[in-house]
C-alpha cells in the first residue's frame, strides 16, 4: 500500500513540476494535450521509482566526491531518459535540460517536505 500512495503523490508532484518548467524554461516543451501531459508525467514518475535508485547507487562515488552535487548529473539523465522514451516531451539543447533539472527537483524537494510537515501535523 505504501508503493502505491507514494506513486500517486509523486505523480501528482510531478505534473506540477513538469508544467512549471513548461511554462518558465523555453526549449522544455510538452504537447499541449492533456494525454501527452499524463503519459509524460506517468514516464517520468516510473523513471524515479524504479530507474533513479539504480542511477543513484552507479553514480554514488561522484556524488560522494562532489558533496552531493553529483545528484544534479542523476536528474539531468532521468530528464534525459524522459525525452528519449516519451514523444511528448522535447528537450532543446543542454542548458534547457539543466535549468529543467534544477527547477523539477525544487519544486519536488519543496512538495515532499511541505507534504511531510502537514503529515506530521
Amino acid at each position: 500500500m505504501r508503493l502505491i500512495s507514494k506513486f500517486i503523490f509523486s505523480f501528482f508532484s510531478n505534473v506540477l513540476a513538469l508544467l512549471a518548467a513548461k511554462y518558465f524554461i523555453s526549449g522544455f516543451n510538452i504537447s499541449a494535450s492533456l494525454y501527452g501531459l499524463a503519459s509524460a508525467t506517468l514516464i517520468f514518475t516510473l523513471i524515479n521509482l524504479f530507474i533513479r535508485p539504480v542511477l543513484k547507487l552507479i553514480f554514488s562515488p561522484i556524488i560522494f566526491i562532489t558533496l552531493g552535487l553529483g545528484i544534479i548529473l542523476v536528474n539531468s539523465l532521468t530528464l534525459y531518459i524522459l525525452d528519449y522514451f516519451s514523444a511528448d516531451i522535447t528537450i532543446s539543447g543542454l542548458t534547457p535540460l539543466l535549468y529543467a533539472t534544477i527547477l523539477i527537483s525544487v519544486i519536488n524537494l519543496l512538495v515532499h517536505f511541505s507534504a511531510k510537515r502537514l503529515y506530521k501535523e
